[in-house]
C-alpha cells in the first residue's frame, strides 16, 4: 500500500466515523433499525454545497446541513412514534423521499464545489499545506470533539433515559421517562451526525451527488460490527472509540483487499460490494471462533 493510499484510509475512515457514530446511536443505543441513513448522508452532503455554491461561509453551510439531518431524523420518528408506522418501514420512507428532496435541492443530480472555498481553505492557506495533509488532522479533531461530547452526553440524565430506551422501553415508560422523546432525539441527533458526515466528504471530495449514499448504513454497520470485533465495549466511552476505530479499520481493509494482486487478477471498485459483505460476515463470526478457541485451551 503506498503512502498515499494509507494517507487516505484514514482520511476515509475518520470522516465515515463521524456517520458511523450516527449508526451506533440507532442500532446500539436505541436499538432502531434506521434506513434512512442512505438519503440523509448526501442530504447533508446536498445542503452544504448548494449553500457554498451560492457564496454561504463554509462553515455556517456545514452546520446548517447537521440541522438538515436532524429535521430528517425527527420526520422518522415522527412516522414511527406519532403515526405507528414499523421503525424499519420509517427509514425507508424517509430515505425513499430523501432522493427526491436532495435533487430538489441541488436541482440537478450532483454539484461541483471545484473552484469554491471550503471549510479547509482558510486552513490550506494559514499552513500552506496540501489538501490531503489537512483534511485528515481536521476530519481527527471533529472525531475527538464527538468522542468526548458522545461520552459526557450518555452520562447525563438524558442521556441515561436514551440508553434506557434502547435497553428496556418498559423499565423506562415506568420511570415516567418519555419514551418518544427520547426515539426523536435519538433519530434527530444520529441523523444529524450523518448529514454532518455526508457535508464533509462533500468538500473533501469537490462534489455531492445524490447516489452518494448508496452503501452508508451497510458501511456504517461495517464500522460498528468490526469494532466491536477488535475492542470490548464495556463502557460508553469504548462502545464510541469502537466504531471510529472499526471505520478507519474497515477502510484500510477495502484499500488492502482493491491493491491485492495475484498474477493478473485484482480486485475492482465495482467489487466493493462483496469485500464488505466478505468483512462483516468474518467481523460477525470472529467471537464465535474466539470462544471456540478459548474452550479448546
Amino acid at each position: 500500500m503506498s503512502f498515499y493510499a494509507f494517507l487516505g484510509a484514514i482520511e476515509q475512515g475518520l470522516v465515515y466515523g463521524i456517520m458511523a457514530l450516527g449508526v451506533y446511536i440507532t442500532f446500539r443505543i436505541l436499538d432502531f433499525p434506521d434506513l434512512s441513513v442512505d438519503g440523509t448522508f448526501p442530504l447533508g452532503a446536498s445542503v452544504a454545497a448548494v449553500l457554498i455554491v451560492h457564496d454561504i461561509n463554509p462553515y455556517l453551510s456545514t452546520i446548517i446541513a447537521f440541522f438538515a439531518g436532524v429535521v430528517a431524523g425527527v420526520i422518522t420518528g415522527i412516522l414511527n412514534t406519532k403515526l405507528k408506522i414499523l421503525n424499519l418501514l420509517s427509514g425507508i420512507l424517509v430515505m425513499i423521499a430523501l432522493y427526491s428532496v436532495n435533487i430538489r435541492i441541488m436541482g440537478q443530480p450532483n454539484t461541483s464545489l471545484l473552484g469554491y472555498d471550503t471549510i479547509f481553505t482558510p486552513i490550506e492557506a494559514f499552513f500552506g499545506a496540501e489538501r490531503y495533509m489537512i483534511s485528515p488532522v481536521v476530519f481527527l479533531v471533529v472525531v475527538i470533539f464527538l468522542v468526548i461530547a458522545m461520552t459526557w452526553f450518555f452520562h447525563t440524565d438524558i442521556g441515561l433515559g436514551m440508553r434506557g430506551t434502547g435497553d428496556n422501553p418498559k423499565m423506562v415508560r415506568a420511570q415516567g421517562i418519555n419514551h418518544n422523546f427520547m426515539v426523536l432525539l435519538g433519530l434527530a441527533f444520529s441523523n444529524g451526525l450523518v448529514a454532518l458526515s455526508g457535508a464533509l466528504v462533500a468538500q473533501s471530495q469537490g462534489s455531492a451527488d445524490v447516489n452518494m449514499g448508496i452503501g452508508t448504513i451497510v458501511a456504517g454497520l461495517a464500522s460498528v460490527i468490526l469494532g466491536e470485533a477488535f475492542l470490548d465495549a464495556r463502557t460508553v466511552f469504548r462502545g464510541v472509540l469502537t466504531v471510529v476505530l472499526g471505520s478507519v479499520v474497515y477502510r484500510f481493509a477495502i484499500a488492502v483487499a482493491l491493491s491485492f494482486r495475484v498474477g493478473s487478477f485484482q480486485l475492482n471498485p465495482s467489487d466493493l460490494n462483496l469485500i464488505t459483505a466478505i468483512i462483516v460476515t468474518s467481523a460477525l463470526v470472529s467471537p464465535g471462533i474466539k470462544k471456540v478457541f478459548k474452550s479448546r485451551l
